[in-house]
């Protein structure tokens, strides 16, 4: 699974924007890995089908697919919150029951920090607790986290320095004036 926005080699939805994206692994020249976007799904009925054992193993094997990519990209929205660009999107897999599975997916969150250090540093931590809200965050995940550490000391260190010139100037509001009264 593979939080693909800052990823240098995959194009992000738009600037300021992170993909979280869980990404199967499809075997090469398999048509029944060749699926993306909407349509049905798991869920939904079709004619029935009289599969071979191993045809009923690959459909377990889908499902359980299927439940765990719809688990991880629902941890990343519940904790990405109001930072989520939408609703996760899905790429699928045709089954051998003629049903789709979702096989990937993905959440697009902004990234954008506002110029306020405090607000920076908040957002930034909410983005890293997006990136591992999964119980399984992936590399890429991670590494999302990773950069949103950065970001949050990055912040962080500006909030030190505009304390540090408050202080020199003397404006620094925990600290109030003595009147010496003579």
């Amino acid at each position: 699974m593979d939080i693909t926005a800052l990823d240098p080699t995959r194009t992000a939805p738009a600037t300021g924007t992170a993909g979280v994206r869980t990404q199967g692994t499809p075997k090469p020249n398999d048509p029944s890995q060749a699926s993306s976007g909407k349509g049905a799904d798991a869920g939904e009925s079709s004619d029935s089908v009289e599969l071979s054992p191993e045809a009923q193993a690959k459909v377990i094997e889908l499902k359980a697919r299927d439940k765990a990519v719809r688990a991880h990209e629902a941890a990343h929205l519940s904790a990405a919150g109001g930072l989520a660009q939408g609703g996760a999107s899905f790429s699928y897999a045709q089954g051998p029951d003629n049903k789709r599975y979702a096989v990937g997916g993905e959440v697009s969150i902004d990234t954008s920090l506002p110029d306020d250090p405090s607000a920076a540093m908040a957002k930034a931590r909410q983005i890293r607790a997006a990136a591992l809200a999964p119980a399984d965050p992936s590399p890429q995940d991670q590494k999302v986290a990773a950069q949103a550490l950065v970001m949050e000391s990055q912040a962080a260190a500006k909030l030190a320095q505009l304390n540090r010139s408050q202080s020199a100037q003397g404006s620094s509001p925990e600290k109030p004036g003595l009147d010496v009264v003579a």
